[in-house]
């Protein structure tokens, strides 16, 4: 009986003994800082292509918090056609993920009348910055209206064992001249629970015990 008693208590602990580490956290005081940070980003808007993504403009709305601009932006102009299509791609830099991680970020749009949209999709390609290896949708947010700062969450249980690869956001229009305004992105993080050290020991301690446990009722 005692000895049923340890191993429960070993399997317990193993159990519990996990932690939510932060595997990334961008606030984006400073756009031009993300490609040292290993950030990238990849305009696939119709040509003549136009800009990127770039320091929030305070002018149109304020950051969540921080300085009024501190946050990223992509805007119509993306594409130089005035009726073009717009797919302007933001990826965070590689990051191990598990079943157990999550992503979190703040999006706000302008729209004024015109429908902005962005799409979360999944790479678990390792460093890859080609579009085909995000063939994985998390989810989309879209408005045509000033939407105010809405937080959004998405987690990684499609992924079964830890995997390296990139979270892109994809600002996307069919047509610039009926859609596509103006939108923020701002406090992006991924978080992820892994086991503490300890807790190996302990899982293995738990196996241990089960296997005498096996031995002396056979």
């Amino acid at each position: 009986m005692i000895k049923h008693r340890m191993v429960g208590l070993v399997l317990v602990a193993a159990a519990t003994g996990s932690q939510a580490i932060t595997v990334l956290s961008e606030g984006f005081d400073n756009v031009s800082n993300l490609p040292a940070a290993g950030w990238a980003q990849v305009n696939n808007s119709t040509a003549p292509l136009g800009t990127s993504w770039f320091q929030g403009n305070a002018g149109i709305f304020a950051a969540s918090s921080g300085a009024p601009n501190s946050y990223i932006a992509a805007n119509f102009l993306s594409t130089g056609s005035a009726a073009g299509a717009i797919s302007n791609w933001l990826m965070t830099p590689v990051v191990t993920l598990d079943s157990s991680a999550m992503l979190s970020f703040l999006v706000q749009t302008a729209g004024d009348g015109f429908l902005d949209k962005i799409e979360v999709r999944l790479s678990t390609s390792g460093a890859s910055t080609s579009v085909a290896d995000f063939s994985t949708m998390l989810g989309s947010f879209q408005a045509s209206t000033l939407s105010g700062w809405v937080g959004l969450n998405y987690t990684m249980g499609i992924i079964n064992v830890p995997t390296s690869g990139r979270i892109a956001f994809r600002y996307v229009a069919d047509n610039v001249s009926t859609a596509g305004n103006y939108l923020g992105l701002d406090s992006v993080v991924i978080t992820s629970a892994i086991p503490e050290p300890a807790t190996y020991l302990l899982m293995g301690l738990g196996v241990a015990g089960l296997m005498l446990r096996r031995r002396f009722s056979a």
